[in-house]
């Protein structure tokens, strides 16, 4: 199976407006409500944030990606714009909060900004060597961005995914770009998976787009969740964020860990449950996750929710320890 790139012509474009975004941040203490438990399942919570601010701008997050200093970050919305910002620490080393955020709308493949959100429906965001993947949901697209400079620039490549484009669905089409570690079996290769796009066997479509093990394979749907977010840890297994929503019993969310040694063509991986949360936890709508290996060599989980524009929900942030 050959990898082919559609490579966009160069052409002028219009370059959007950066916007600041002040923010101001609650700390959460407690991960579950009312209880002073720290250790839930496999992750140990050390603390997170409730974001707000003035500025409209502020929400959708669905994806989120940190630098190697550990506190600089790059994001998505599913509005289809870029989020530039930093987080802030408190003298406990705890989530205090973030440093005022920079918006920008992207540019699309025709050098468009400011598009409708059915054409910029950004979801997914991984980087890799000087690049920025996006998974843009309603389109089922993985386009490539130049890091640094893709709050300037169109897309440069668009990336296949060998899954068919019709088995995805609209609205639960690609949601998940993560790129591997170098030394793991998939070899810096880039992984899609969708929200809730089923194969013939019932299985959620994902796939490796690059590297040796290029080529379609399935998730073990968990019902009622559904897929939102996803990361690699060091050793190379994938953490899978997934969230549930119904009138009955309300939102939920979960992390799966998937043994990278299991993910190649044909496959149907499942794995390990490290934690589960209702509404009985500080959760909203959880979007995003990005995994930070600290100095020491812990491993830390953020995860963060897509508060859809809406008084309803909240724009959270929440920090756990990986304990094996």
């Amino acid at each position: 199976m050959s990898l082919t790139l559609t490579v966009m012509p160069a052409a002028a474009v219009s370059l959007p407006a950066q916007e600041t975004v002040p923010v101001t941040s609650r700390q959460i203490e407690n991960f579950k409500i009312g209880s002073d438990q720290r250790l839930f399942g496999k992750l140990e919570f050390i603390g997170g944030i409730e974001m707000s601010s003035s500025n409209a701008l502020l929400g959708a997050i669905s994806s989120i990606r940190f630098r190697p200093d550990r506190k600089s970050f790059l994001a998505v919305m599913d509005t289809g714009h870029w989020v530039e910002g930093a987080i802030v620490r408190d003298g406990q080393g705890r989530l205090a909060g973030v440093s005022d955020l920079a918006v920008t709308s992207m540019i699309d493949p025709k050098g468009r900004s400011e598009q409708v959100k059915g054409e910029m429906d950004s979801e997914g965001l991984a980087l890799r060597d000087g690049e920025a993947l996006v998974g843009i949901e309603q389109m089922n697209l993985v386009e490539v961005y130049p890091d640094p400079g893709f709050a300037q620039s169109r897309p440069l490549a668009t990336l296949p995914t060998f899954i068919p484009p019709k088995s995805l669905r609209s609205n639960r089409g690609l949601e998940t770009i993560a790129v591997s570690p170098k030394e793991s079996p998939l070899a810096a290769g880039a992984v899609v998976v969708s929200e809730l796009s089923l194969d013939k066997a019932g299985h959620i479509y994902a796939a490796v787009l690059d590297g040796p093990r290029k080529g379609v394979f399935g998730v073990v749907q968990k019902k009622p969740f559904a897929i939102t977010d996803g990361a690699f840890l060091p050793n190379g297994d994938l953490l899978l964020l997934e969230r549930r929503f119904s009138f009955a019993e309300g939102l939920g969310m979960e992390i799966r860990r998937i043994k990278g040694d299991d993910i190649k063509p044909g496959a149907a991986v499942d794995g390990e449950v490290l934690l589960q949360a209702d509404m009985g936890y500080q959760i909203d709508n959880m979007e995003g996750l990005d995994v930070i290996v600290e100095p020491g060599g812990d491993i830390h989980v953020i995860i963060v929710s897509d508060d859809n524009h809406s008084i309803l929900e909240r724009n959270l942030m929440l920090e756990f320890r990986l304990v094996d």
